[in-house]
């Protein structure tokens, strides 16, 4: 049961955290509005009012990626607010332990950080990924404007595909190269399109060519991939346009490239572990602010705090990336950042509180 002093702390906290949380969004939306290009594109095609939301759920995506920082300085911000009205003292003089006020604004993050994590991620995935394209170009920094590539293999075989067009989620591309990457008495195919289906790159229509004879045209030629379509959609979008039930389908069914499982699995994983991470956040906001003596300085304090978020913060990314790339294992640095916050911020408070343990 939820006590008044729960109330008190959990308002002040939950005002603090969504001020901050509002003034991070509105300044992500600030920088999202200067990509010109892709707002004038959406703009042009469904209008001004469908790219302001694709600003809007932009500045979204971007906004819960800065939760961590976020709510660990609305927290800190929430408790010097009750520190400067004195309710931190009564709250001592009670004899409620930290523990004790900790409880409910823990519960309450963690039930609002898995509706975050798979409601409020869900509908700014999928808005974005259909209003939102990638512009040209930018797909890969090392991909030319206007070209697919993907790597493949398969019963024996190894090749790159190269195509200029794709549909169908990309199990159907359309002008085609293929390049062997090994022996093979098909170095290099040209044809109009190739069909992902059963296990096999069909080509209804195929040009082969060798080094030491001329071209021949060849008909229904297919070429073996351990692919399937879902994997090869992923490929060619991003972890980052699924939404958390498609990751989740996905891996389900099981997917054959290490890489693309790797990705998939970190993005997945990472969602689930949000309510750990800003847990942590709440632990060192709480470590770092409540319950110091008369004698601690207070700014000091909060500059620690709001420091030791960020370096959080900046672990949590690069196990991310560790994790995406499969250098890490995705469980291993989805859930390591998240614990080693609310290790750091349980072992602060059992050493600093004065009368609170």
């Amino acid at each position: 049961m939820i006590s008044h002093i729960d109330r008190v702390v959990l308002a002040r906290l939950a005002s603090r955290i969504a001020a901050t949380v509002f003034i991070f969004y509105g300044l992500i939306a600030l920088v999202e509005s200067l990509d010109t290009w892709r707002f004038n594109y959406v703009a042009e095609q469904r209008g001004v009012h469908m790219a302001v939301v694709m600003v809007a759920m932009s500045a979204v995506r971007w906004t819960i990626k800065t939760l961590p920082v976020t709510v660990l300085m609305g927290t800190i911000l929430g408790l010097a607010d009750l520190k400067i009205r004195h309710e931190l003292t009564v709250i001592k003089a009670s004899g409620l332990s930290i523990w004790r006020v900790l409880r409910a604004p823990v519960i309450v993050l963690f039930a609002a950080s898995l509706v975050i994590a798979l409601g409020a991620e869900t509908a700014s995935t999928m808005i974005n990924r259909e209003l939102a394209p990638t512009p040209p170009g930018q797909a890969a920094q090392l991909t030319p404007p206007g070209e697919i590539w993907l790597e493949q293999s398969g019963d024996g075989v190894h090749y790159v595909l190269m195509g200029r067009g794709m549909s169908q989620g990309g199990s159907q591309l359309v002008d085609v190269t293929l390049f062997h990457l090994g022996p093979s008495e098909t170095p290099r195919i040209e044809a109009p399109e190739a069909i992902l289906d059963a296990g096999y790159w069909n080509f209804p229509e195929a040009e082969v060519r060798t080094a030491d004879g001329p071209a021949r045209i060849m008909f229904n030629l297919k070429v073996p991939t351990r692919s399937t379509a879902a994997e090869i959609s992923l490929k060619l979008a991003s972890t980052e346009d699924m939404t958390f039930f498609e990751l989740a389908r996905l891996l389900q069914r099981g997917v054959a490239d290490p890489s693309i499982r790797a990705a998939t699995a970190m993005r997945l994983i990472k969602l689930l572990a949000l309510p750990l991470v800003l847990t942590g956040s709440l632990l060192i906001g709480f470590a770092f602010t409540a319950g110091y003596s008369r004698n601690t300085q207070f700014g000091p304090a909060v500059l620690y705090g709001i420091v030791l978020g960020f370096i959080v913060f900046i672990i949590t990314e690069m196990a991310d990336r560790g994790g995406s790339t499969g250098v890490l294992d995705p469980f291993f640095a989805a859930i390591g950042p998240a614990l080693v916050a609310i290790v750091i911020g349980v072992t602060v408070l059992l050493r600093k509180e004065d009368g609170w343990i």
